[in-house]
């Protein structure tokens, strides 16, 4: 008796276990009855369905995000660009979902993908790199979920928004642009120095005319400085003479000598009667 009680309740726990299920505030659930759908819940808590007869699929009812892969596009002007792009989706009508896709996430991705694939060729196909980078993005990816949300309305779903995370140029495309602004910089570099060079060369021939200038008028003032000391050096050796010319003419001889004999092996053959011994010579007027 106490196996069969065991087994009894082992078999009504697995009963139970059949007939209830959970819906959470996240979730829709689907009750089909032999795969036809029969109800569509919503609301969040403790259902009931009939074992071995009812089986529920849930689906999540938060936003989706499909991260797509990078894509590689042609722009109007025939370049390459890479661009990474994701979208954010939801169920609104899950029955609607799950006739269309089986419940299928991966196949709704998959979907998804392709059709913003298809949008984005298109839309890039009409504009210019620098359109597509700075100046219309916003209209691109308006136009695309315009397109997304035709295409997808059998499905079930819902688009919340498209974007454009990133757009890189192609390997080719950069290096193009990578020398063209190598060689822009280099042809401001070079401006930039030829004009350096030319103020280097205005500064130089202004400081060398400043420079022959300074040195001109020193050399002025120098040559009247020179001559009035030699002036007021002549005046006063004329005033010293004229106090006392035979000291004067004395001295000057002193220092006539004293040249003339600086070194001991200097020789002089002179007349001693001549004007240059007139002082060791009283009889030389």
């Amino acid at each position: 008796m106490q196996k069969i009680g065991l087994i009894i309740i082992a078999a009504v726990f697995f009963v139970l276990s059949s007939a209830l299920y959970t819906v959470s505030e996240t979730q829709t659930a689907i009750k089909l009855r032999l795969g036809e759908i029969v109800a569509v819940d919503n609301t969040p808590g403790l259902k009931f369905k009939m074992p071995f007869v009812n089986n529920v699929v849930k689906f999540d009812s938060r936003v989706q995000t499909l991260d797509a892969p990078a894509e590689r596009f042609l722009t109007g002007e025939k370049k390459n660009v890479i661009v990474d792009s994701y979208i954010k989706w939801r169920i609104v009508d899950a029955e609607q979902f799950y006739k269309s896709t089986g419940g299928n996430i991966a196949r709704t991705n998959n979907r998804l993908a392709q059709i913003i694939k298809t949008g984005l060729k298109s839309e890039f196909s009409k504009r210019t790199i620098a359109d597509v980078v700075s100046g219309e993005r916003s209209e691109i990816m308006a136009n695309i979920a315009t397109l997304a949300k035709k295409d997808i309305g059998e499905f079930g779903i819902e688009i919340i928004d498209v974007r454009i995370k990133r757009i890189d140029l192609s390997q080719e495309v950069s290096n193009s642009v990578y020398r063209r602004m190598q060689a822009e910089r280099q042809r401001v570099a070079k401006e930039f120095r030829s004009k350096g060079a030319e103020e280097a060369e205005v500064i130089r021939a202004a400081a060398d005319k400043q420079r022959t200038i300074i040195l001109a008028d020193a050399y002025r003032d120098s040559e009247i400085i020179r001559g009035e000391g030699d002036a007021t050096s002549a005046n006063n050796y004329a005033k010293a003479y004229s106090k006392n010319a035979e000291f004067y003419s004395f001295y000057r001889s002193l220092e006539s000598y004293k040249k003339s004999f600086a070194n001991q092996n200097n020789v002089l053959v002179l007349n001693p009667n001549t004007e240059f011994f007139r002082h060791f010579n009283p009889q030389v007027k």
